[in-house]
């Protein structure tokens, strides 16, 4: 791969919620892979509450990371994913400067070596990809599925019947794509390790605060996108990663309601209102399919209990037409 002759400065956010100690971890790993790299960090504690922001102030200080390179805020208020790592961007480097580049870096993911560097040299030797995502695999050292297609109505009708047949109708539509063997261009990824143009940014504006957590980068990647911006599946960039440690989301028996709620929002702003209904209805016909093939063949239906009914519910009642929510400029 060829190194650009510049080398661009690069803002490191590291979005913590209760979770300072691995928070820390994974500051320090990126400002290992940071070595060399123009730019700084820093962590934004999204008003935790429960003492976060002084620990890993301590942490920092311990540490003795300057502050011209790391720098340690308190959003005030728990927005969400978007809007934390919003407030960081809008910070600027901690020594003042507008970066070149913003790396989003989740608390629960750890740079490994080489990985921030290939993400800076893939986005100087591909002008058209706009934002480039890391290769995510677990601490058991199985890779997680992260390049994907944008959802659609079609999407929401295959996931859902889980049957072969309709997979393979609609293996176009299907959103988890196949792990990429080589780095290209994806719909979107997942914003644990994420680099991206802040060219990009001050073109299509930053996260939707309208989305609390969950498809905040589906329609940022989506944006992008419309406005002539590719995102890119980065294979040299490997990042360990926990994953749902700060969301809690592998205990879950039901998504709670911002997950509906950002479900709605995402296929609102991108296909409309009357799109967004006939996802919800596909989603059930998917769903009424599996449910007859559990019936038929005596197979226990293994879905949340409630989901259907709190998916239809989300769906129907009123709800504003969603606007593009953000609090400030880059």
């Amino acid at each position: 791969m060829t190194r650009p002759a510049h080398m661009p400065s690069v803002h490191v956010i590291v979005l913590n919620w209760r979770t300072p100690e691995m928070s820390l971890q994974a500051a320090e790993a990126a400002l290992r892979e940071m070595q060399g790299i123009d730019g700084g960090l820093t962590i934004v504690d999204n008003d935790s509450g429960d003492g976060s922001y002084e620990a890993i102030q301590t942490g920092v200080l311990v540490r003795g990371w300057s502050p011209d390179r790391v720098e340690v805020v308190q959003s005030g208020w728990n927005g969400g994913f978007g809007a934390g790592n919003n407030y960081g961007i809008r910070q600027g480097l901690p020594d003042g400067r507008r970066a070149d580049l913003i790396y989003l870096l989740n608390s629960d993911a750890i740079p490994q070596p080489g990985s921030i560097r290939a993400l800076v040299d893939y986005l100087g030797s591909h002008p058209r990809a706009g934002i480039a995502c890391s290769r995510l695999r677990g601490v058991d050292d199985v890779p997680h599925s992260t390049a994907f297609r944008f959802p659609s109505a079609a999407s929401e009708f295959e996931s859902m019947s889980r049957t072969g047949p309709i997979t393979r109708l609609f293996r176009r539509k299907v959103v988890s794509l196949p792990q990429p063997e080589r780095s290209c261009p994806v719909d979107w990824s997942a914003g644990a390790s994420m680099m991206i143009r802040m060219d990009v940014l001050d073109q299509i504006g930053l996260f939707d605060e309208g989305f609390f957590l969950y498809y905040e980068e589906t329609d940022l990647c989506h944006r992008a996108a419309l406005a002539g911006w590719q995102t890119h599946y980065v294979v040299e960039s490997l990042v360990l990663h926990i994953g749902s440690v700060s969301t809690g989301m592998k205990q879950w028996r039901r998504a709670p309601d911002y997950w509906y709620d950002s479900r709605r929002r995402y296929f609102e702003k991108h296909h409309g209102r009357l799109g967004a209904l006939w996802a919800t209805v596909a989603h059930l016909g998917g769903a009424g399919i599996f449910r007859l093939r559990c019936l038929l063949s005596g197979r226990r239906a293994d879905m949340p209990p409630g989901h259907l009914a709190c998916l239809t519910r989300h769906a129907l009642r009123f709800q504003p037409k969603p606007v593009h929510v953000e609090k400030g400029k880059p």
